[in-house]
């Protein structure tokens, strides 16, 4: 646990003397007192947990993780994923973002992490992601440097926020500073592989209104040749309160960037040196754009009402040596033209408004407080996708095309969704809550795919009516312990990322279905007096109708390829746990330093339940993932010691351990030591460390398609410094 400093000023402006023996005129004389400091140390647990309802929105009886940035020693600068989430157990973490991604994906229960596809991501609690049924790949995050906490809610998650199987991750944006004008905060970082980032906002507030912005500027030439990569982030955001129950506001954030892919590796050019390349023509880049409004009106003590609506319009683009015969396959120069292969090149230009009403009101049933929360999801997107445009021989950044498009698609989805979640309090300790959600899905598709030199039309149009229940109980045998249980049903329709492939080397199953299924928790959670948070559970998913990855055969040719279709039924069972003791509180000591250690871990079955590949494991599914941090602290000195073991998985559900396929292959397990200190001295802070402190090759996922195909390495060791100041 870290130990934060915390200053409470308490200004009286007068007292009144009245005395039992004074008289009238005496008793209304006032005596003014100095202000007075009082100094603390505040105990900050590395995880706490959501409460029964905040902001209009219910938590009662589901699993839910907050994670106090500014309590964490870790690499901010680079947003190190496992330093910074790590403590939510059972946390997969597929390590791309330095190979062609710009952020590192996510998943839980052994879900597939690639680009937190099977997560609802959201900043300040609105979509971020370009559409979370079309497609749910995320492509931007906010620099953790800008954050105050992250909050995680797994998949009972699926009434409040949307149907999907891994739950909610919410990055939520620090506040401006209330009790000053102005306040300006920078923070500037060097690391190993060129990196360099440098971080700066302004913040304030007068009188009713309140402001915060920043810029973020990143620049790495990369731990693998041609993988040099470039973003600025920006955010900004202003509020007006005119009253205690109204406040309104507007936010924008964007991204601009460029990354060079180095490509991926097969498993021999891996372990001979993990840092070579294959490709130096690969660029991508995504311009991402997001403009919100809010309205927060409470008209009376009981009842809140909560109106969001977003816009977000944003493109990726990608110019790249394709992966004909997979990351084997060398880009040379062509003998017969001196001159290299012409690339691929493909667009995307990604639109979608959203709008989110909540409302939630208590109300008395019998001698205790009930809350009834919903609301309705209004959500229209359009996504235009152009691919396979021949590019230039060329190795810059340029989307220029020769010809048409191998393939000109237009998707649309329509998205309305009302819910309903009411907590029901049974006595002082029993919560009871069931809930209710409607999805009405419209997706089309429009325009054509070039195969084998004939142009294939498409105009199709699929409408689909999904109920989703689910209920949620909570019951405190003390006032910190709790014990909780849900079972949430959830739902996945088919993505537009899941119908078009990127390469010659996949193909998709034309009579793909949707996936759906269900999430349920059990668990016990709470603190023991000062030293000890814990939140121990077990959970139980069922994944219908899966879709994923296999290795197929061409029987014509006897060419191996990846085939993307529905699998089969899962099962997902397994344990997580979160455990943090702090030493010194133990010993009832008064010390000023603070020395704790929390263990983070999962077990995960997650297998086939049917089909051709009935008791494989899933692909991407550790079944254990254990991560250990050492944490001392002390009024201006702190460091984290953590490490990371994750457990061995597959590429695809045929569990092979070696093929000429891409995708398909065993990954195996490892662990990864980092090391995190910060020093502050009044407003200025030090930070430094090491991630991968022993210097460890591994990899955490191969691909068929982008950024790869095949084995993408992650990180070796990095040093990073750092400065920042407030003023």
């Amino acid at each position: 646990m870290k130990k934060l400093l915390t200053t409470i000023t308490v200004t009286v402006i007068s007292y009144t003397a009245a005395f039992s023996q004074t008289t009238q005129a005496d008793s209304t004389k006032t005596l003014t007192l100095k202000e007075v400091t009082i100094t603390a140390y505040k105990t900050v647990n590395g995880v706490g947990h959501l409460p029964e309802e905040k902001d209009g929105i219910i938590y009662a009886g589901k699993k839910t993780e907050v994670i106090i940035i500014d309590s964490l020693d870790a690499n901010k600068a680079i947003n190190n994923t496992r330093q910074i989430l790590g403590r939510i157990p059972g946390l997969n973490i597929v390590e791309t973002e330095s190979s062609g991604f710009t952020a590192n994906g996510i998943a839980t229960r052994g879900l597939n992490p690639t680009q937190s596809v099977e997560m609802n991501t959201r900043q300040n609690g609105y979509n971020i992601s370009a559409d979370i049924y079309g497609y749910n790949e995320a492509y931007f995050l906010p620099p953790m440097e800008a954050v105050s906490r992250i909050e995680m809610v797994r998949g009972a998650a699926s009434l409040q926020f949307g149907s999907q199987f891994g739950g909610l991750v919410n990055y939520v944006i620090k506040d401006a500073p209330a009790n000053k004008p102005f306040e300006f905060t920078s923070s500037q970082t060097i690391g190993s592989f060129g990196m360099f980032n440098s971080f700066n906002s302004v913040g304030g507030t007068y009188k009713k209104i309140s402001y915060y912005g920043f810029l973020q500027y990143r620049y790495m030439q990369g731990y693998r040749p041609n993988s040099q990569q470039w973003q600025l982030s920006g955010f900004g955001k202003v509020q007006y309160k005119p009253s205690k129950k109204l406040d309104i506001g507007v936010e924008y954030s964007l991204l601009r960037n460029r990354v060079k892919m180095p490509g991926g590796l097969t498993d021999s050019l891996f372990y001979a040196n993990p840092k070579t390349s294959t490709r130096t023509r690969n660029w991508v880049n995504s311009p991402w754009n997001i403009v919100a409004a809010y309205l927060n009106f409470r008209p009376s003590e009981n009842t809140t009402i909560g109106l969001k609506s977003t816009y977000l319009f944003s493109d990726r683009n990608v110019v790249w040596r394709n992966e004909d015969g997979g990351a084997s396959a060398t880009d040379d120069i062509d003998p017969t033209t001196n001159a290299f292969v012409s690339r691929e090149v493909g667009k995307q230009n990604i639109n979608n408004s959203t709008t989110e009403l909540r409302i939630a009101h208590n109300y008395k049933l019998g001698n205790q407080k009930s809350t009834i929360a919903g609301g309705l999801r209004y959500s229209y997107a359009w996504f235009k996708r152009l691919g396979g445009g021949e590019g230039t021989t060329n190795s810059d950044f340029d989307l220029s095309i020769t010809g048409d498009w191998e393939y000109n698609l237009d998707f649309t989805t329509t998205n309305i969704a009302p819910f309903v979640e009411n907590i029901f309090r049974v006595g002082d300790k029993l919560t009871i809550t069931p809930g209710f959600r409607f999805e009405y899905l419209n997706t089309t598709a429009k325009g054509y795919k070039t195969k084998e030199g004939i142009k294939l039309s498409a105009d199709k149009s699929r409408n689909r009516y999904i109920p989703l229940a689910g209920i949620g109980l909570e019951f405190k045998p003390t006032n910190n312990t709790s014990i909780y249980g849900n079972f949430t049903q959830a739902y996945r329709p088919i993505d537009y990322s899941q119908l078009t492939p990127f390469g010659v080397t996949s193909k998709i199953d034309p009579n793909m279905k949707d996936a759906n299924g269900f999430n349920s928790d059990l668990g016990y959670r709470g603190t023991i007096k000062n030293y000890l948070n814990f939140d121990i559970g077990g959970f139980y998913m069922a994944y219908n109708n899966r879709i994923g990855v296999v290795l197929k055969t061409d029987p014509t040719t006897g060419d191996q390829y990846s085939l993307r279709t529905n699998i089969a039924n899962s099962v997902h069972t397994g344990i997580e746990s979160y455990v943090e003791l702090n030493f010194l509180k133990l010993m009832n000591t008064t010390s000023k330093y603070g020395l704790s250690i929390f263990n983070s871990f999962a077990y995960i079955d997650a297998k086939y339940t049917s089909g051709e590949f009935k008791g494989k494991r899933v692909e991407a599914a550790a079944q254990t993932i254990n991560r250990v941090g050492l944490i001392f602290s002390s009024k201006r000195f702190s460091t984290t010691f953590q490490v990371n073991s994750v457990g061995d998985a597959y590429g695809d559900a045929s569990n092979v351990k070696t093929s000429e396929d891409p995708v398909a292959g065993y990954i195996p397990a490892y662990t990864v030591l980092d090391l995190s200190t910060t020093y502050k001295y009044k407003n200025y802070a030090i930070k430094f460390g090491v991630n991968n402190l022993t210097d460890k090759s591994y990899f955490t996922r191969r691909t068929d398609e982008y950024p790869g195909p095949g084995i993408i390495p992650s990180i070796g060791r990095m040093l990073y410094a750092g400065i920042s100041a407030t003023f």
